[in-house]
């Protein structure tokens, strides 16, 4: 299969980490990047309890990325569970050919990061908040 965008071995690697990291507490998220003059993802930075108002700022207004988020998702038995999720950071004010780019890349990102749950922001900080991403993982 011929892929658009590459993705080298390291990104796998710390992919597969951040995957198999232990948490109790909080959410911690790995962004990524796309290099298009080198088309290849690159690892921008990952956080380790940050809140999501926080992560929402760190993330560019005009740029996509892929987010894998480890969640801190309160059930309404008190149960407590942290799903991984992809967002798909795609603000409408991003260049058209980085988007597109960006959604050709997607599916194979996705199945590299292994993560089934999928969240598209597309309206930037404001439409990326803890209420949001509750409603999407407790309600479909």
């Amino acid at each position: 299969m011929s892929r658009t965008v590459d993705i080298p071995q390291e990104l796998k690697t710390s992919l597969r980490k951040f995957r198999f990291a232990r948490r109790d507490a909080g959410h911690a998220a790995i962004v990524i990047k796309i290099n298009k003059q080198k088309l290849v993802m690159e690892e921008v930075e990952q956080f380790d309890d940050i809140s999501i108002d926080d992560l929402a700022e760190e993330l560019p207004e005009n740029s996509p990325r892929y987010v894998v988020l480890s969640y801190e998702l309160n059930h309404s038995d008190g149960r407590k569970s942290f799903p991984l999720v992809l967002i798909n950071w795609a603000p409408i004010s991003s260049e058209m050919g980085l988007l597109t780019l960006h959604a050709s890349a997607f599916l194979d990102f996705q199945a590299t990061a292994d993560v089934s749950k999928v969240i598209e922001v597309r309206d930037g900080a404001e439409g990326f908040t803890k209420e949001f991403i509750d409603q999407k993982l407790l309600h479909g």
